[in-house]
């Protein structure tokens, strides 16, 4: 057994931006850690990024949207760390920005399946591991996004992914009391990472317009995730929202 049984964590889509600014504080903070993404290599550069708190990581290639691939995950989570506290369900995906009928449907199942299937099978496990370990209980995150609330032109399957995972986190909330599972959801504005670079170039507005916007350091959202996970399993943060403070989400658009 790796680490610290009392305190650990998987992370999902943990190999660049949020996920791994998520994955290097919860290590920070102590956690052992499941890192997971579908390709090896960013996940082992998560890890040499932590230096010697990454001997309390373990990078798990998987893809969230196969079920066997999930399965396997917190199958190895469990070999490796003995028990599960926090899951930070971040893997997400989109596609290039088209007006809605021309939207290919192939391009809205693959969203759809990472972006909300693929919570809905990570956190089912997690589900299942946490009400039956001992002692029970334990935390689930999800990443909702800006676009649980407001979308950006052109992204409705983006938007409608984003929608679901706000309804998903009430009704995991709402069965999870019983077993003293918690689960959240954090709704994160442009933080500095490779999906939000073009940014700084400038994105279409509502009113037709191209502005650039204003981003944060990731490492904020990685302390923020940190202090929802440190918080007692007899209280929940149901949904935080952090953004840049001058990122146009508050006004008309």
């Amino acid at each position: 057994m790796m680490g610290n049984p009392q305190r650990v964590a998987v992370v999902t889509g943990a190999g660049t931006g949020v996920g791994r600014a998520a994955a290097q504080a919860l290590l920070n903070a102590g956690y052992s850690v499941a890192l997971a993404g579908r390709r090896p290599e960013p996940l082992a550069e998560t890890i040499a990024l932590a230096g010697s708190k990454g001997a309390a990581a373990l990078g798990i290639p998987a893809d969230v949207s196969d079920a066997d691939a999930v399965a396997n995950l917190f199958k190895s989570t469990l070999e490796a760390f003995g028990r599960l506290d926090v899951v930070f369900n971040n893997a997400g995906i989109n596609v290039p920005a088209v007006p809605f009928d021309e939207l290919p449907i192939d391009g809205w199942r693959n969203v759809v399946d990472v972006n909300l299937t693929g919570v809905f099978l990570c956190a089912r496990e997690a589900f299942r591991i946490m009400k039956s370990q001992n002692p029970k209980g334990g935390r689930i995150i999800n990443n909702g996004s800006i676009s649980a609330h407001v979308p950006r032109p052109c992204s409705a399957a983006y938007t409608a992914t984003k929608h679901a995972i706000t309804g998903l986190t009430k009704c995991i909330a709402l069965d999870g009391r019983p077993h003293d599972i918690a689960c959240s959801q954090i709704d994160i504005g442009n933080a500095v990472s490779p999906m939000t670079a073009k940014m700084t170039d400038g994105v279409p507005q509502a009113d037709g317009s191209v502005k650039a916007e204003p981003r944060m350091d990731v490492e904020h959202v990685g302390n923020a995730i940190v202090h929802m996970a440190n918080l007692p399993l007899d209280v929940n943060i149901l949904n935080m929202t952090i953004m840049a403070t001058n990122m146009p989400f508050v006004g008309r658009g």
